[in-house]
């Protein structure tokens, strides 16, 4: 396939926060939209690069780690129990989790109440306060592009179906467990990519004159001397 680097205007700034972890969906309208229009390009790239871009068809992109440790096993453990709480929640509140976590949105002045409903549960991911909750879960959602925060008002974006599949397998495991009599039963949590808390990543070692860009398409040049 041939890449054409000039084509793909936005490529430091997708990669850079594909890097970092972040989810891309259309709250990232012109990253968003290139990769939708040049996703093969780009699949093909990144793959050159060592990187497996996934492009769900619910609407986003993002890289699979080569390798999760502790801190962000930690992490996506407590965003798909955020989600599992927060479906059960709105279920018993006769609210359509789906219409919610899809699209919808939640506000901070309801997180008081929903900590102390499920404060054991909350207790399981370290979170006891709602400082604690809005640190560790809420934040981390904004981060890597699960969820966007406009004065209190937190809108889910189409990612979040990453921890609604989790929702739905657990509850389905559920069932079949209720059936032969057993709830033991361990919450799984999507591979995340590392989170970074400095915004200036350096995505390659490169020369300080070359654009990020022409790093990119330096490095493409390497990968294939080496197949050679």
């Amino acid at each position: 396939m041939n890449i054409d680097l000039k084509e793909m205007t936005q490529l430091a700034p997708i990669f850079r926060e594909l890097f970092k972890g972040y989810h891309l969906s259309r709250s990232e309208p012109e990253c968003y939209t290139q990769l939708s229009n040049m996703q093969d390009q780009y699949r093909a790239l990144f793959k050159a690069l060592g990187f497996e871009l996934v492009c769900d068809p619910r609407g986003f992109y993002y890289f699979v780690p080569e390798q999760m440790g502790a801190q962000v096993n930690k992490t996506a453990q407590r965003l798909a129990l955020f989600t599992f709480i927060l479906v059960e929640h709105l279920a018993d509140q006769g609210r359509d989790p789906l219409a919610v976590l899809d699209g919808g949105s939640l506000g901070r002045d309801e997180l008081p109440a929903l900590l102390d409903k499920y404060r054991d549960l909350f207790l399981q991911a370290e979170v006891t306060t709602q400082d604690e909750l809005e640190e560790k879960i809420i934040r981390r959602l904004t981060q890597l592009g699960f969820a966007e925060d406009s004065n209190g008002i937190y809108r889910f974006l189409p990612p979040m179906h990453r921890f609604l599949d989790v929702c739905l397998s657990v509850q389905q495991d559920r069932d079949l467990a209720a059936s032969l009599h057993s709830s033991d039963l361990s919450l799984p949590a999507p591979a995340l990519v590392a989170e970074e808390e400095d915004d200036d990543i350096i995505l390659l070692e490169r020369d300080p004159d070359k654009t990020e860009e022409e790093a990119l398409a330096s490095a493409i040049v390497e990968e294939k001397e080496l197949e050679a």
